[in-house]
């Protein structure tokens, strides 16, 4: 009888894990919402720029607010800043209660492009409950939620 591979009982676990299956869906779930979001015309979408919109009031945010919110440094956000500048989507301004501070905030194409990203999350949303059930959606949606909300930095 042959044995079992040692290194792929020992590596078993990296494929089953809570966090690398958590990790999976949302690969699955943003890489459909990007081509939805390519559908309605948002070719120039990245999951990158999503880091950066995900975390961003209506109203406006700091930059250091943002990067702390999508833990990354605050050059990265930057960046990230400058390509959504780019693409129209956000505008960045001194913030009036700390001129040295900067303020992000979105354009109106920026808030039209965040109504499609909303629809195309709705619909991603909804094919992911066709296919998992509403049982067992509900019950997904229920636990994360408890899970994470301690976690969600976004200002209701």
């Amino acid at each position: 009888m042959a044995q079992p591979d040692s290194r792929t009982s020992r590596s078993a676990w990296r494929h089953a894990n809570i966090g690398r299956l958590l990790n999976n869906a949302v690969g699955r779930f943003e890489a459909r919402v990007l081509y939805l979001m390519k559908e309605c015309g948002h070719a120039e979408t990245r999951i990158a720029h999503v880091s950066l919109t995900r975390n961003l009031d209506v109203d406006g945010t700091r930059l250091t607010e943002l990067a702390r919110r999508a833990s990354m440094s605050k050059q990265a956000m930057g960046e990230l800043v400058d390509q959504c500048a780019a693409l129209g989507l956000i505008t960045r301004a001194a913030d009036p209660s700390d001129r040295r501070a900067r303020i992000v905030a979105f354009t109106p194409a920026g808030l039209a492009w965040l109504e499609d990203f909303r629809a195309a999350v709705d619909i991603a949303e909804r094919e992911m409950r066709s296919e998992l059930g509403e049982e067992s959606m509900n019950m997904m949606l229920k636990g994360l939620a408890a899970y994470g909300s301690t976690f969600d930095t976004l200002m209701p």
